[in-house]
């Protein structure tokens, strides 16, 4: 980890040392990525199954998990296993069942009358990484809002192992939740299919879910594109920022360091101390942990592109945080919960050393899928309202007419557009006149 005293540094400096670095494949993967989606475009079903074989060494004869494989998929589990899952599942709902809106009617003045009604997203799709171990967490964090918000059509897509199967995990995970249509499909071209849909995959209308610089620059590539489908959120390298006083156990905080530094090569992990001391003994617990796990090599990567900070108290360790905006921020220092009001841009933030990241990642019921790469500043984390959209709905009677027309001929004036004042003139007028002609 580079060390830096924070007050050591020019404001530039400052702003330099925070920055997230910069893959300098980005432009050489965006450019095959765009091909890819092209293909797909193009050639359907055919491209998926040529990408398959190219990317994943696997020559599919069907892209769905069949129902056989559903129905294995539950009997291969163990009691273990599937005790954890439910358990993970019944926890995401009962926070998320709280996030689901309340429609409200209001009265804006005498006679006016507006309302914002939610719908769900009628057409998603969830996409879940593969890799060295299957994602069931993944499938948990966006399946289950996605059927809080009543989606009509919820797809998943996930790569295939070598053997063309899709770990029975992930597919019990996803038959809990309800998901009925699992694809075989990974990396960029997964994207493009829920774009674009294919002979037999149905275009969606949103794309959920991480994944690697592929999947990334994929979701932004489909995301611009009005035929294509929008996204959650820009999602890259998994990264934690902990901030640690001299209360802090330097052995949970090396525990929570290293547990997002062996997520990839990629992860990022920011230390923020308040004292040398407190630096050099989370620093000694750090190199005896990763001693012993088995992706040390992953880890080792990972802690070359983070940072140790000395900060000269709380406050500018939260501020230095602020600036980072991080994905996971984590305090373990005295009393946490009286700086919660001064964390303005996190994705998720666990509080005292009882709180490590991984029950976030799993069982707390909080959502996992969060906004990286400083996009906490304008981003929040996956929920419910991720599945919905709002109808504006506005209702005025004749009486609330009168009292608001003055001020809407008014502005459409200032707007210099006449026929806007005239929709509103014209009902006016009519009013006037059927007074005038009863009256008469």
């Amino acid at each position: 980890m580079k060390y830096v005293v924070w007050n050591t540094l020019s404001n530039n400096e400052k702003t330099a040392i925070l920055k997230r670095p910069i893959s300098e494949k980005n432009a050489m993967i965006d450019k095959k990525v765009i091909d890819i989606i092209k293909t797909v475009k193009s050639k359907g079903d055919k491209a998926i199954y040529d990408y398959t074989k190219e990317f994943d060494n696997v020559n599919l004869t069907s892209l769905q998990v069949s129902v056989e494989e559903y129905n294995f998929a539950e009997k291969s589990l163990s009691e273990k296993e599937k005790t954890a899952i439910i358990f993970a599942k019944e926890q995401i709902e009962r926070n998320h069942q709280n996030q689901f809106p309340v429609n409200k009617k209001i009265e804006t003045c005498p006679g006016v009358y507006c309302e914002r009604q939610s719908r769900a997203i009628e057409k998603v799709g969830l996409y879940v990484p593969g890799g060295t171990a299957p994602l069931v967490s993944s499938v948990l964090m966006q399946a289950v809002p996605a059927r809080i918000a009543q989606s009509p059509l919820r797809i998943l897509c996930t790569p295939p192992d070598r053997q063309g199967k899709i770990d029975p995990r992930l597919i019990f995970a996803a038959k809990i939740c309800e998901i009925t249509k699992i694809y075989k499909i990974g990396g960029a071209q997964a994207i493009a299919v829920m774009a674009y849909g294919t002979e037999t995959i149905p275009k969606v209308d949103k794309i959920f879910g991480p994944g690697n610089p592929w999947v990334t620059q994929a979701k932004l590539n489909v995301a611009r594109d009005p035929q294509g489908a929008s996204i959650d959120m820009p999602a890259g390298p998994s990264e934690v920022l902990v901030i640690a006083d001299e209360m802090a156990n330097p052995a949970y905080v090396a525990a929570d360091l290293l547990s997002q530094a062996e997520h990839g090569c990629d992860s990022q992990v920011i230390l923020i101390t308040l004292t040398d001391n407190m630096a050099q003994k989370i620093g000694k617990e750090i190199e005896a942990q990763l001693s012993n796990l088995t992706r040390k090599f992953i880890a080792e990567l990972a802690l070359k592109n983070s940072l140790l900070i000395t900060a000269n108290d709380l406050e500018e360790a939260i501020n230095i945080s602020n600036q980072y905006a991080p994905e996971h921020l984590i305090l373990q220092v005295d009393n946490p919960e009286r700086y919660v009001a001064s964390i303005k841009n996190a994705g998720a933030v666990f509080l005292g050393p009882w709180s490590p990241e991984t029950v976030g990642d799993y069982v707390t019921g909080s959502n996992h899928v969060l906004p990286t790469s400083g996009y906490a500043r304008s981003y929040s984390g996956l929920s419910v309202m991720d599945f919905m959209k709002f109808i504006s709905i506005q209702q005025v009677s004749k009486e609330g007419l009168k009292r608001i027309a003055p001020y809407a001929e008014t502005l459409a004036e200032i707007e210099g557009l006449d026929a806007h004042k005239n929709a509103v003139t014209l009902r006016i007028s009519e009013e006037i006149y059927e007074c005038d002609r009863v009256n008469s």
